[in-house]
Formats: C-alpha cells, sequence, structure tokens
C-alpha cells in the first residue's frame, strides 16, 4: 500500500501527466454528461418499452457500448460505434483494393487521407442508422414523442443532432488521444462499458439476496471470485506473445560500426484481438432479425436455437465462426513475406533460418502454432457470458464474464497503464509494477 501511494503521489508531482489525467477526466465527464441530455421532444418517462428492449441481444450491446445513452435516447445514443464500423470498413479496403494499399503506404500523408475517408464513411453510416434509430423509437415508444412536433420535422432535427452526437464524440477521442492520456476512442468505448457495471453489480447482488435457496450471498460471492479469475486469465491471453530473435549483421560505416544488435518479432496470441468476435456477433445477429420478421413461437426448432446465446447449437456454431475468423483476420493483418523481406532489407535474419522464403515459411509456422490455441481461447472468452446466463447469472451481469466487452476493458487498461508507466520511467521513477513491465497491446486498436 505505501508502493501505490508513492506512485500516486509521483504521478502528481510529473506536471505534464498530471495535466493529461486531468484532461482526460474532464472530457470522459463531458461524455458521460451528454449521454443523460435526452433528445429535443421526447419525454424521457414514457422510454420503459425501449428500455425493457435494450436488456437482452443486439440491442443491449448497442446500449451497453453507448454507456446507456441508447436506452435513454440521449443526443449520443448512437455512440462512437458508427466511426468503429466505418474504420472497420476501411481496414478491410485497405486489405483488398489497391489504392487503399498504395496510401497505407505513403506514410503520415496516406494515414492522414484514410482518416479523412473514415470520416465521411462515419457521417454516411450515421445518416442511415439515426433514422432507423429513430423509426424503431417511435415503435417501441411512441408514447415518448411531443405531439406537437411532427414526425417530419422531428426525424429530420434528430437525426442532424444524433450525428452530430456521434461526431462530437469522435473529436472527443481525439482531444483526449493528443492532449489527455490513453487513446481516445478506447477510453470512450471502455467507460461506456463500465458505466454499466454498477447498475449490473447491484442487480445481481439484489437478485441473489433475494433467492436464498439459490445460494443467496455466497453464490454472489462465489460469481465475483469467478469474474476476478477470468479477468486474469484475460489478461496473461492478451499478454501472451512468442517472440521470434531477429539479429541484424554488422556494418561499418566511416569508422562507425551500426546494427549487430539482437531484436525480437513479438509475435502475440491474439493477433486479430476481438476483431474475430465482432464478425462471428454480426452473422450470429442474421437470424435474430430474420426472426424479427415473424415471432419466435412460429420459427423452427432449428431457428429458435439459434437466437437462444444460451443453446448448445449457438455456442457450437458461434465458436466455430470465431476460430475460423480468428485464422481468417490473422492471415490477412499479418503478412509473413513481407516480413521476411523487410528484414532481409534491413540485413536481419534469424539464427539458423535463411533469409527470404525459408524465413517467411517458418514466420508462417510460428504464426499457425499460436493462432489454434489463441483462437481456441478466444472462442471460450467469447462464451463465457453464456456459460455465466446457464447459472442463472443475469444477464447484464453475464456480460462482463466475457465477450467483446471484457477484451476491451483488458485491452484499453494495459495500454493507459503502459503509457503512464512510460511517463514515469522516462522521469526516473518507479513503474507501476515492482516487478515486470506493462506490454499494452503494442498500438492495436481497442475493437
Amino acid at each position: 500500500m505505501k508502493k501505490l501511494i508513492e506512485t500516486f503521489k509521483n504521478i502528481w508531482m510529473i506536471e505534464d501527466l498530471r495535466q493529461r489525467i486531468l484532461i482526460t477526466i474532464l472530457f470522459i465527464a463531458i461524455y458521460r454528461l451528454g449521454s443523460f441530455v435526452v433528445l429535443p421532444g421526447i419525454d424521457p418517462s414514457q422510454l420503459t418499452a425501449l428500455r425493457t428492449q435494450t436488456e437482452a441481444g443486439l440491442m443491449s450491446l448497442l446500449n451497453m457500448f453507448s454507456g446507456g445513452a441508447f436506452s435513454n435516447a440521449s443526443i449520443f445514443a448512437l455512440g462512437i460505434m458508427p466511426y468503429i464500423s466505418a474504420s472497420i470498413v476501411i481496414q478491410l479496403l485497405g486489405i483488398a483494393v489497391p489504392a487503399f494499399q498504395k496510401m497505407q503506404r505513403e506514410g503520415e500523408s496516406g494515414r492522414r487521407k484514410m482518416n479523412q475517408y473514415t470520416r465521411y464513411l462515419t457521417i454516411l453510416i450515421l445518416l442511415v442508422q439515426a433514422p432507423a434509430y429513430l423509426t424503431n423509437l417511435k415503435m417501441q415508444s411512441a408514447g415518448a414523442l411531443s405531439p406537437a412536433i411532427s414526425w417530419t420535422t422531428f426525424m429530420i432535427t434528430s437525426t442532424i443532432i444524433l450525428a452530430a452526437g456521434s461526431m462530437f464524440i469522435l473529436w472527443l477521442g481525439e482531444r483526449i488521444t493528443d492532449k489527455g492520456i490513453g487513446n481516445g476512442v478506447s477510453l470512450i468505448i471502455m467507460i461506456g462499458i463500465i458505466a454499466r457495471l454498477p447498475e449490473a453489480f447491484g442487480q445481481e447482488f439484489v437478485a441473489r439476496l433475494n433467492n436464498l435457496s439459490g445460494g443467496g450471498l455466497l453464490m454472489f460471492i462465489v460469481e465475483v471470485v469467478i469474474l476476478l479469475f477470468v479477468v486474469c486469465a484475460a489478461i496473461l491471453l492478451v499478454q501472451g506473445t512468442r517472440k521470434i530473435p531477429v539479429q541484424y549483421a554488422k556494418r561499418v560505416v566511416c569508422g562507425q560500426q551500426f546494427g549487430g544488435a539482437r531484436q525480437y518479432i513479438p509475435l502475440k496470441l491474439f493477433a486479430a484481438n476481438v476483431m474475430p468476435i465482432i464478425f462471428a456477433q454480426a452473422l450470429m445477429f442474421i437470424p435474430i432479425t430474420l426472426i424479427g420478421f415473424t415471432s419466435v413461437d412460429q420459427a423452427t426448432p432449428f431457428m429458435q436455437m439459434m437466437v437462444d446465446h444460451t443453446s448448445v447449437l449457438y455456442n457450437v456454431i458461434f465458436a466455430l465462426l470465431i476460430i475460423a475468423f480468428t485464422y481468417f483476420y490473422t492471415a490477412i493483418t499479418l503478412n509473413p513475406t513481407q516480413m521476411a523481406e523487410d528484414m532481409k532489407r534491413n540485413n536481419g535474419f534469424i539464427p539458423g533460418i535463411k533469409p527470404g522464403k525459408a524465413t517467411a515459411e517458418y514466420i508462417d509456422q510460428i504464426m499457425s502454432r499460436i493462432t489454434l490455441p489463441g483462437s481456441l481461447a478466444l472462442a471460450i472468452i467469447a462464451c463465457m457470458p453464456a456459460f455465466a446466463g446457464l447459472l442463472n447469472v443475469k444477464a447484464e451481469f453475464a456480460q462482463f464474464f466475457g465477450g467483446t466487452s471484457l477484451l476491451i476493458l483488458v485491452g484499453v487498461v494495459l495500454d493507459t497503464l503502459q503509457q503512464i508507466e512510460s511517463h514515469l520511467l522516462m522521469r526516473h521513477y518507479d513503474g507501476l509494477l515492482s516487478s515486470g513491465r506493462i506490454h499494452g497491446r503494442s498500438g492495436m486498436s481497442a475493437y
């Protein structure tokens, strides 16, 4: 405890770091305040049906990422997710489209162009999602709309407000990245997820306390212990890397020696991060969408199991999709041939392996070996909320036992702590840990 207090004192003594942390807290407070500002013409007391709709399924995921703004009909209801969707699309275009590949190779100027295209695509997505959100709002909570405002006027003005709100959140995220600490967009997503934790924690506590036959308080303590164990396991898996040693040849230029150092290529166990879970969830929501046009009672037994996230069939298919997408996303994001060429160009080689094709095959072999256990671990983490649901854990609390939310929380916290650690070490203070170092996610995004 004494060392922890001393570390906080050191953080406060560093003026630049103290200023960055305070700016980050200020921008996060602005974001949370906006999550409770309701759209003009909406009566918040009449949103019971909308809040009920967001307690399960896809809507609960969207509501969690927005920090409850989705169910509050807030000006920030669409959150940062449209920007995340646009970023994923642009990232995939950078792999498949030659024009975007060229921009990626242009360095800083190319990155700025791709960021601009991402913003344009975000606006287009918002212009589609905002009317869809408002239409669903009318269907679920028509009584919340003010009769003094016509539907056309409300649709136009609210679409503009929702789009402006999401772009303002994006601006806040960029300011946090520039002036604050950590990755701004990732922090905003994390804060939206954490904002739901106290309410979910309280609901689960009350439910267990009222259900003495189901274990009562003892069962709640067991759930908390299991949650802590899952979080620790996720941290170990996210931090897991396979280091490939690389030796650089010595060169003497004008009497000075260059190279000769041994470095490592860190191949992460979760190289694809949360992307396979996001892609798999997108496909698993298709049966839910189809059921929405009819009803669950009229659907076939197969479709009924496909919309039940606790069923065996649903989780088996979900896990297989995650494993397949992990291999796919790892293959398109990590190119062993390019890595081998870059290494050869810089006079680097893996000890005992010939440069060129043999190096590429060796790296590909290592990637294949670590991708299988990584994909299996990712599938288990993604299915953990379903396992928690089978133990009668409430859906709101079960979401924190795994899936996208847990990996985002772990990744963002590690990344932010790594930046604070670097500030401390740069000024010759002790780090956050007495032994070892926080590796973060090596620049990977939170989504």
